[in-house]
């Protein structure tokens, strides 16, 4: 054997043992899977609590995180907020609702002619939106689609829905556990439970998730 091939001895002469390859511990998939659910719900509370400045046509949040006397009327909350499968019908202690279980997507922002369920629509009372719940005659939806249209708050916070459930030529407006109903279209009335309220009164985030899609930023 040539020199350079022969094991080195130690000062002792004996040859020494090569160390043995650390083991590698498999890592433990219940660690992994419970990292990545914490990273999701992380990044989804910075997104959520910072969606509301990249939407377009949104002036931010209302002005209180409580009921303000003469802004609509407190109403009792109901004393469990959870989801149900879609389809399964919730008896509410208000007509339209304003907290309770509920089903679990909610509406996107926008004009519903043809009506949204309530089970649906309490998901969105509870990310802070408001509920505009309307039973008029042609021409004062037409008066309530056009202010709707042209309110600053309304693509980012406003769900509005014919409701045949509430007496003709009424609307309706929900919060969570606020309720306020009016003859006809009062648009001075509705601005200011939505610069009272938007994005405020839901229990689940602390500035609400608007119902409308953020934009894609440049």
């Amino acid at each position: 054997m040539p020199p350079s091939q022969r094991p080195r001895r130690s000062r002792s002469g004996r040859v020494p043992t090569p160390a043995a390859a650390p083991v590698r511990k498999r890592p433990n998939p219940w660690y992994i899977a419970a990292a990545v659910t914490v990273a999701i719900l992380v990044i989804g509370g910075f997104i959520a609590e910072g969606l509301v400045g990249v939407l377009p046509n949104n002036s931010g949040v209302g002005g209180s995180r409580e009921y303000v006397e003469g802004v609509g009327e407190q109403q009792e909350i109901m004393p469990t907020k959870n989801h149900v499968p879609d389809g399964r019908r919730v008896d509410y202690n208000t007509t339209p609702p304003t907290s309770g279980d509920h089903w679990d997507f909610p509406a996107s922002c926008g004009f519903y002619p043809e009506g949204l369920d309530d089970e649906k629509i309490v998901h969105n009372l509870e990310h802070g939106n408001i509920v505009v719940s309307y039973n008029l005659p042609d021409a004062a939806v037409q008066q309530l689609e056009d202010f709707m249209d042209n309110f600053e708050l309304a693509p980012a916070w406003a769900v509005t829905r014919y409701y045949d459930q509430i007496p003709d030529n009424t609307v309706a407006l929900s919060a969570w556990g606020v309720l306020d109903t009016m003859q006809g279209v009062d648009e001075q009335r509705i601005e200011r439970f939505f610069r009272e309220y938007s994005g405020t009164l839901g229990p689940e985030f602390t500035n609400g998730l608007p119902c409308a899609r953020a934009r894609v930023m440049p």
